[in-house]
């Protein structure tokens, strides 16, 4: 179904704009190379705009009279969230995340210094050795993009199964199954609920475009039974902090554990958390991976594995993850040195 765009068309067709962002007729917002622009179009009036907002709901069959919040996917894939009256006080608000047609793998970040070669090969490594692996971010700072780029490593034999509210993942592999969480609609089917399904769906990996709630518990359990190699992202500012996060995740699902039998969860279910970040000229970096190594008593124990120098350049910590074993038992290996900051290194095209 083709869509009028109205002001906004040539901000669709735009490949330097990332995000669009309408708080009201005459106030129109994008993300241009990563940087926040007031743009200066607008709609002529309030009906312009309703019309438009209208327009999108039915072009993604979603009922108005549902609600005053729906998240979805316009025709050319890209992603939406619109708010209504009165959940705002006078206008509709949409926000538009574009659809990206090339998919960047690690090698792409690389060259958009985005991360460096070593840390990139330290990652495919990890993906390949099956660890399990959360991308830690901030708002719009690429963690679903990060976790794509990540999908690139996984060997091309493996069944993997996505879930996602709103479809942004876009796997290479033939055996791929993509669920989706409906929240609108007469038959609402939760992340949890798509997480409980694909566990029957033999999946060798399991994908969650984003942990946002009860679900949390699902995921890590499927992590630390049976499906490793499996990849979430989590909302969050630091690797300490999302490890925090986790835990409040974990309580939503009022589970009746103790605290230490929670963070027992978190430490047996994953391996290395990857933080992402928006630097203030717009781009998007990996500041820092850490590995959740165990637990010592009621604290989950974690070591540094590539942090930001004083140059703000990615570099080992010095660091010998206490995986590498089960790495090197994998078949994945790191030249002698990898890990000693002075060592440069070059990853293979």
């Amino acid at each position: 179904m083709k869509l009028d765009y109205g002001p906004l068309a040539a901000l669709i067709t735009d490949t330097t704009i990332t995000e669009i962002m309408v708080n009201s007729p005459d106030q129109v917002f994008a993300e241009h190379r990563g940087m926040l622009v007031e743009t200066g179009l607008r709609f002529i009036d309030e009906r312009a705009l309703w019309d438009f907002i209208f327009a999108v709901l039915h072009a993604d069959s979603k009922d108005k009279s549902q609600g005053t919040a729906f998240d979805g996917t316009l025709p050319d894939g890209s992603r939406y969230s619109i708010v209504l009256p009165p959940m705002t006080p006078k206008y509709p608000c949409i926000a538009i995340r574009k659809f990206q047609t090339k998919r960047m793998n690690l090698t792409d970040l690389v060259n958009n210094k985005s991360l460096n070669d070593k840390a990139a090969h330290f990652l495919s490594q990890a993906v390949k050795a099956k660890m399990n692996i959360i991308v830690s971010g901030g708002t719009g700072s690429g963690k679903t993009s990060f976790l794509q780029a990540l999908t690139f490593e996984i060997p091309s034999e493996e069944r993997i199964v996505t879930i996602e509210d709103v479809t942004e993942l876009k796997i290479q592999h033939k055996n791929w199954v993509q669920l989706l969480a409906v929240k609108n609609g007469p038959n609402p089917v939760s992340t949890r609920d798509c997480l409980v399904s694909s566990l029957r769906l033999r999946p060798d990996r399991i994908l969650v475009g984003e942990c946002r709630r009860e679900e949390t518990f699902d995921m890590l359990q499927a992590m630390n039974t049976g499906h490793e190699g499996s990849m979430t992202t989590v909302h969050s500012n630091s690797p300490q902090e999302c490890l925090t996060r986790l835990e409040n995740l974990l309580y939503m699902a009022n589970l009746d554990l103790p605290l230490k039998a929670l963070r027992t969860q978190i430490a047996n279910s994953i391996n290395f958390i990857v933080q992402v970040k928006r630097l203030s000229n717009g781009q998007r970096i990996v500041s820092e991976i850490m590995e959740v190594s165990g637990m010592e008593g009621d604290v989950i124990t974690r070591g540094p594995v590539f942090t930001l120098d004083n140059k703000g350049e990615l570099v080992p910590a010095g660091y010998v993850p206490r995986c590498i074993k089960t790495m090197q038992a994998r078949g994945l290996n790191f030249p002698e040195g990898f890990f000693d900051p002075s060592k440069q290194f070059k990853r293979a095209a």
